[in-house]
C-alpha cells in the first residue's frame, strides 16, 4: 500500500468535489457557454472534463500512484473494453471513407470513456455515489422546470432545433438539449432515480417529492410524444416490479409470463408476421424523393444498417461513418435522415459485430451486478442507488432508440459512468452491505 503524503491526500479529496461540477455541468449542456472552434463546439462540460482529466493525469505523473488507483478499480474487465473500443475505433480508420467523421466521432467516444475512468477512479466511496445521485435529482429538477416552460409558454432556449420554429413546434419540452427525444431519454432514466428515492426514502417529504416528480418526468415524456421512452419507463416498471416480488411469486411471475408470451405467440404470430412482412416490403415501395412515414423511414435506417454491416464483413464501416453512407450510399430511402436512431445499430453499423457484443456483454454484466448486490439484504440507502441504476439501464435501453444518436448524449456516459462506479464499489464492498453505512471516514469502500 502506497504511502500518500499530506499534500497528495488534500489533492485526492479534491477529485470528488471537481468531478461533482463536472457532473453539474453535464445537465448544462451547451446552454451557458458554446465556442465553436471549427473542428467541435467547445462548452462547459468539455472545458471541466478536459481540465479535470489534465489535473489527474498530472498528479498521477507526479506522484507515480496510478498502480495505487489501478489497484483499487474492481471493474477492471469492462474498462479494458471501454479501452479496446476507442483503439478498434481507431483502427477503424483505415477503412473508413470519412476520416473527419471518424475523428470527430472518436473525440466523443474519447470524451464519454475519460469521464468513465475518471468516475471510476475518484467515485470509490459509498458517500461519493451517493452525492452523484443526489446531483443527478437536484439538476434534473431544474430541467423538469425548462420542460415546463417549453411547453407553456412555447419557448425554446438556443441550443434546440425548436428554437425560432413555428408555433405549433415550440411546444415539446427539450430542455437544454438538442431535440424532445433527447431530453425523453433522459427523463426516463431519471424516471428511476425519482421512483427509486420515494420507494426507499425513510422520511414523507422525499416520498412525496420523489413520487410527484416520478409522474412529472412521465407526463413531460408523454409532451415530448417519444414513444419508446414511454416503452422505457414501462418495461422499466415490469423488471421493477418482478424484483421486488418475493421469491415464490416471482417463480410464478416467470412462469405465467413465459406461458402468457408462448400462448400470444401462437395465437398472434401470424399476424405479427404478416404486419412485419408488409411493413418491410412498403418500405421498398417508396423513392429517394417520396416523403415517408416516420415508422417506415426507421425501418430503412436500419436495413441500410444492416446492408453496410454485411458489406464490411461484420468491422463496421469505421467510427462515425454511418451517417456518411447514409448520406451518400443510401440503399433505401430514409427521408434524407443520415442517423441511425438506434443505439445498438448505430454501434454495430459503426464499429462491428466485436464491439456490438461487448458493449452488450458489458451491459448484462452490470445489471447482473447490480441486481446481485440488490439480493445481498443491503441497506435501504444502498437500495436507493441499486435500484435507480437497474431500472434506469432497462428504461434506458429501450428508449435508446428514439434520439438520432445516443454518442453525443453526455448524460448516456455520466450514468454509465455511475453504474460502473457502483459495481466497482460495491465489489469492494462485497460480504459487508448490511454493516457499511453510507458515510465512512476510514475505509475505501464507504
Amino acid at each position: 500500500m502506497a504511502v500518500f503524503s499530506k499534500s497528495n491526500i488534500e489533492r485526492k479529496k479534491l477529485y470528488p468535489s471537481i468531478m461533482y461540477i463536472l457532473v453539474i455541468s453535464t445537465f448544462l449542456n451547451q446552454s451557458l457557454v458554446s465556442i465553436d472552434v471549427g473542428f467541435f463546439n467547445l462548452f462547459l462540460y468539455r472545458v471541466v472534463l478536459i481540465a479535470a482529466a489534465a489535473f489527474f493525469i498530472f498528479h498521477i505523473v507526479k506522484e507515480k500512484n496510478l498502480p495505487q488507483y489501478w489497484k483499487e478499480v474492481n471493474v477492471k474487465g469492462v474498462l479494458f473494453f471501454l479501452v479496446f473500443w476507442l483503439a478498434y475505433g481507431a483502427v477503424s480508420l483505415l477503412w473508413a471513407k470519412s476520416i473527419i467523421e471518424g475523428i470527430k466521432a472518436l473525440f466523443l467516444l474519447g470524451l464519454g470513456i475519460s469521464f468513465i475512468f475518471l468516475a471510476v477512479f475518484t467515485f470509490t466511496r459509498m458517500t461519493h455515489l451517493f452525492w452523484f445521485y443526489g446531483i443527478w435529482l437536484f439538476m434534473t429538477v431544474m430541467l423538469l422546470v425548462i420542460g415546463l416552460m417549453n411547453h407553456f409558454t412555447q419557448i425554446q432556449l438556443p441550443t434546440s432545433t425548436l428554437y425560432g420554429a413555428p408555433e405549433y413546434k415550440r411546444s415539446y419540452p427539450t430542455a437544454v438539449f438538442f431535440n424532445q427525444n433527447d431530453f425523453a431519454t433522459f427523463l426516463t432514466i431519471s424516471f428511476f432515480f425519482y421512483l427509486s428515492l420515494a420507494k426507499n426514502s425513510k422520511q414523507e417529504w422525499f416520498k412525496t417529492a420523489g413520487l410527484l416528480l416520478a409522474i412529472l418526468c412521465t407526463v413531460i415524456i408523454y409532451w415530448t410524444e417519444s414513444r419508446a421512452s414511454l416503452l422505457g419507463v414501462g418495461f422499466g416498471l415490469v423488471a421493477y416490479t418482478y424484483i421486488l416480488l418475493p421469491k415464490v411469486l416471482k417463480k410464478i411471475a416467470v412462469i405465467g409470463g413465459t406461458v402468457a408470451f408462448t400462448f400470444g405467440v401462437l395465437v398472434f404470430s401470424g399476424k405479427i408476421v404478416e404486419k412485419f412482412a408488409s411493413m418491410l416490403s412498403a418500405s421498398d415501395a417508396y423513392l429517394s424523393n417520396e416523403i415517408l412515414p416516420s415508422n417506415i423511414a426507421r425501418i430503412n435506417l436500419l436495413k441500410n444498417t444492416l446492408y453496410y454491416f454485411v458489406e464490411s464483413f461484420g468491422f463496421g464501416v469505421g467510427a462515425g461513418n454511418i451517417p456518411f453512407y447514409l448520406k451518400n450510399e443510401s440503399i433505401y430511402a430514409t427521408n434524407h435522415v443520415v442517423e441511425v436512431h438506434n443505439w445498438l445499430a448505430e454501434i454495430m453499423g459503426n464499429y462491428g459485430i466485436f464491439v456490438l457484443l461487448g458493449y452488450v456483454t458489458m451491459y448484462a454484466y452490470l445489471l447482473f451486478q447490480l441486481y446481485k448486490f440488490y439480493q445481498a439484504q443491503c441497506s435501504w440507502k444502498h437500495k436507493l442507488m441499486l435500484e435507480a441504476g437497474m431500472m434506469g439501464m432497462v428504461g434506458f435501453l429501450v428508449s435508446s432508440i428514439s434520439p438520432s444518436s445516443v454518442s453525443n448524449l453526455f448524460f448516456h456516459w455520466v450514468f454509465l459512468g455511475f453504474v460502473i462506479s457502483m459495481v466497482s464499489v460495491f465489489t469492494g464492498a462485497k460480504g459487508k452491505l448490511r454493516e457499511i453505512p453510507v458515510k465512512e471516514k476510514d475505509s475505501n469502500v464507504a
